[in-house]
């Protein structure tokens, strides 16, 4: 047995590989000691029980999406396909793990798991707290509150949408997604805040475009479930 050091990145793969085969339900730590070479001490140094590494892979995916944020492009987006860009390419992170995700989040709701719960409130109103700081929102007050809470509500909505697309390259979630932030646009909600203030966002800091017509909200097909 090897006494090197390992990193989360590198115990997460190796989750990955063994859930790949066997379903999430049956990984074990120890199994990822095993697997990696390690004692389970090595594993214990940066995981305290096996839901961090569910964790682990949504850290990965807010990575990914802060990344999005701050390519050359993403400051000359309107504020509306700002978010849009961010959720999917959070999204696109999750996508090759879709079918673990799931049993990562029925895991987290099995009645014994309580504080798995709790613990998932929290990481939804983290990520939603960085995406809008990703795509650079600057709303105060009242007006923030509603838009947290609307974001909030849509990102659910979208994930619990695309944990059933089958489109390719989620196509339908992309729809989905954008035509319900279009319907905010139209209610004032996520668009251009004007005022000619440069917004803050990852990457740079030049002023946006304005805003264009805006679309009201139209009807979305149901994904495919074949």
């Amino acid at each position: 047995m090897d006494d090197r050091m390992v990193t989360m990145d590198e115990i997460l793969d190796a989750a990955l590989r063994l859930a790949a085969g066997a379903g999430w339900d049956a990984v074990r730590l120890h199994r990822i000691a095993e697997l990696l070479d390690v004692p389970l001490t090595e594993i214990h140094r940066h995981v305290r029980q096996k839901d961090d590494l569910a964790e682990a892979l949504f850290d990965r995916a807010d990575r990914a999406m802060l990344e999005a944020a701050g390519e050359r492009e993403f400051r000359f987006l309107l504020p509306r396909e700002r978010l849009h860009r961010v959720v999917m390419a959070w999204l696109e992170a999750l996508a090759p793990h879709r079918a673990l995700v799931r049993e990562m989040l029925l895991y987290k709701l099995e009645p014994p798991h309580i504080h798995l719960q709790v613990l998932g409130v929290l990481r939804v109103s983290r990520t939603v707290q960085w995406f809008l700081e990703a795509a650079g929102r600057r709303s105060r007050g009242l007006r923030r509150s509603i838009e947290e809470t609307a974001f909030t509500a849509l990102y659910l909505a979208t994930f619990a949408y695309w944990l059933r697309d089958r489109s390719k390259d989620a196509e339908r979630t992309q729809q989905f997604l954008r035509r319900r932030l279009e319907g905010f646009a139209g209610r004032s909600l996520f668009a251009d805040e004007g005022g000619g203030e440069p917004v803050s966002v990852v990457g740079g800091g030049e002023t946006e475009p304005p805003a264009g017509q805006e679309v009201a909200a139209g009807g979305v097909p149901a994904p495919d479930r074949t």
